[in-house]
């Protein structure tokens, strides 16, 4: 299978350079797969779609001012850092521009000598292992001097930088925020716990290689990024009690589905725990848990897009895109809504 079997035509316009301006006043398309049928509707309606007996899983994952713009100590040259993955409590992993100035050894300075960086190793990704020194806490640093990562197709700056979160994040540990939940408010999450639905929370630390384009012609080569997972007894139990009792399992997001898929036995149910993910989820996978999604419109030629097809087929997602597209649907992080199931 290529990765140009994955491509289709997207007008720039369409790309969502800000949030809507009510969170669940986004517009949401509705694929019921069994009958094949498309509805437009907005994020709200969603209500209109799920059952007494239903889970809804979220990613409670919160995302950090990650992006932090220095200077190398001794010379003053300019560097960006990008923040991936606490491996202890003050070393990093880091994206690193430009990385010829990143030699092991090297010292940067943010925020005016809040926050120094020193280089240790570099990792097989291209990326560097740096240790920070610092006074207080870090996040508390990090808040001060931080910049949001927002996506490379977003060039509008982001006036609200809680609009870039879920109203439900709460665990620190993402350089992207999982788009799907965006369209939640607190009250609409209140009507949906209200009819009987559950709601199971886990986590999933959002990484960068998320917008990493696929490099090789056949998706079956390609090398997925790793992201950490958290998943509590008490999620496991909620998911499987909805299963036993023949409830449907919607995912919030590619990141929660990837989640439950890779912690889901041949058997149908989760197991709880923690670890990495790197599952590749394509047209041919045979889902275990899921029975529905929320997803936003994703990219061109991306994994994200490859998920989704594999959910639906791909001639179906590729013409709901093209309707998506011609019904002027807004696209990407800050954009429309799908719920299939």
């Amino acid at each position: 299978m290529k990765v140009s079997d994955f491509d289709y035509y997207l007008p720039e316009e369409l790309i969502a350079q800000h949030p809507a301006d009510r969170r669940d006043e986004s517009r949401l398309l509705v694929y019921n797969r069994e009958i094949k049928n498309i509805e437009h509707r907005v994020f709200k309606n969603i209500v209109e779609y799920l059952r007494p007996g239903d889970c809804l899983v979220i990613n409670d994952t919160k995302v950090i001012p990650a992006r932090l713009l220095g200077n190398r100590e001794d010379t003053g040259g300019k560097m960006e850092f990008v923040l991936l993955n606490q491996k202890e409590d003050d070393l990093w992993e880091v994206l690193v521009k430009p990385g010829k100035r990143a030699k092991i050894g090297t010292v940067f300075v943010f925020g005016d000598g809040l926050l120094k960086a020193e280089i240790i190793d570099t990792t097989d990704a291209g990326g560097r292992i740096v240790k920070f020194k610092y006074e207080g806490i870090f996040e508390e640093v990090l808040d001060k001097i931080g910049i949001m990562p927002l996506p490379p197709y977003i060039h509008e700056p982001l006036k609200d930088r809680d609009r870039y979160q879920t109203v439900y994040a709460k665990y620190d540990g993402s350089a992207a925020a999982p788009t799907a939940g965006l369209h939640f408010t607190e009250e609409l999450l209140n009507e949906i716990y209200d009819m009987g639905i559950d709601i199971a929370h886990i986590t999933l630390h959002v990484g960068l290689g998320t917008f990493r384009p696929v490099k090789v012609d056949n998706i079956e080569e390609h090398k997925m990024h790793s992201e950490i997972y958290h998943v509590t007894e008490e999620a496991v139990n909620m998911i499987n009690n909805t299963k036993k009792r023949g409830g449907r399992v919607i995912a919030i997001g590619t990141t929660s589905c990837r989640t439950l898929e890779t912690i889901g036995g041949e058997d149908g149910y989760v197991h709880a725990g923690s670890g990495e993910t790197d599952i590749f989820i394509y047209p041919g996978y045979k889902f275990k848990i899921i029975d529905g999604l929320v997803t936003n419109f994703h990219l061109p030629q991306s994994t994200l897009i490859m998920l989704v097809s594999a959910l639906a087929s791909r001639e179906e997602i590729l013409s709901i895109y093209k309707t998506a597209v011609d019904m002027k649907y807004r696209f990407f992080s800050f954009g429309d809504a799908m719920f299939i199931f």
